[in-house]
């Protein structure tokens, strides 16, 4: 079993190193942790008395690693979900920040249980979660895996712009495809042809 540690450090590891694209929304970003983040949790990394740039490339990834566990995992209380779900949805939480658990609730809704998708995990969300799992929980931790998935496509369906990080250059999949998928059995990735199929409408 992974640590959450462990599993912070893989989130880092896929994040990369510094970069600041001005077709992504949370601006300057490094190790997966955004200037807004920084901004939000007050971290003057330079001491200069600003929070900005400068800040964001003087991250290490032992800093992103804490920000993630205390601030990604222990904050929103991803350790209340049942264990086969929580490298997922802390992966998600990383990327998409409560959209992570409103997918996982939405999932729980379908599934028939009456839990509210409000981006918290309380209680009722916990029980919910560890209903499902009990019975099939590599299916729920697929069947997570791909609503992951088809969140991503439908923002790339509504903003071109965010294309590029579903698809490749190349044409193949993309950074925020291939990343749901890492969270899925082989039998649910998308083939290539299943791919190119879904995208064919973006031109």
């Amino acid at each position: 079993m992974r640590t959450v540690r462990q599993i912070a450090e893989e989130i880092v590891a896929r994040e990369g190193g510094y970069v600041n694209d001005p077709d992504d929304p949370g601006g300057a970003t490094k190790h997966g942790v955004t200037l807004g983040t920084l901004r939000r949790l007050g971290l003057d990394l330079t001491g200069d008395g600003l929070v900005d740039s400068a800040d964001v490339r003087r991250l290490d990834k032992d800093q992103a690693v804490e920000i993630f566990v205390r601030h990604y995992y222990d904050a929103p209380g991803i350790a209340r979900l049942p264990e086969v779900l929580q490298a997922s949805v802390f992966d998600m939480y990383v990327n998409a920040g409560s959209h992570a658990v409103r997918i996982l609730q939405q999932l729980l809704r379908q599934m028939g249980q009456d839990v509210a998708a409000d981006g918290v995990i309380g209680p009722r969300t916990a029980a919910a979660a560890a209903a499902v799992c009990a019975l099939e929980p590599e299916l729920v931790r697929d069947a997570y895996g791909v609503a992951r998935r088809n969140y991503y496509f439908a923002l790339a369906d509504r903003r071109p712009a965010s294309r590029k990080y579903a698809r490749s250059r190349a044409g193949g999949k993309g950074g925020w495809i291939r990343r749901a998928e890492e969270f899925v059995s082989a039998g649910f990735r998308m083939t290539a042809v299943q791919f190119s199929r879904r995208v064919s409408a973006w031109g």
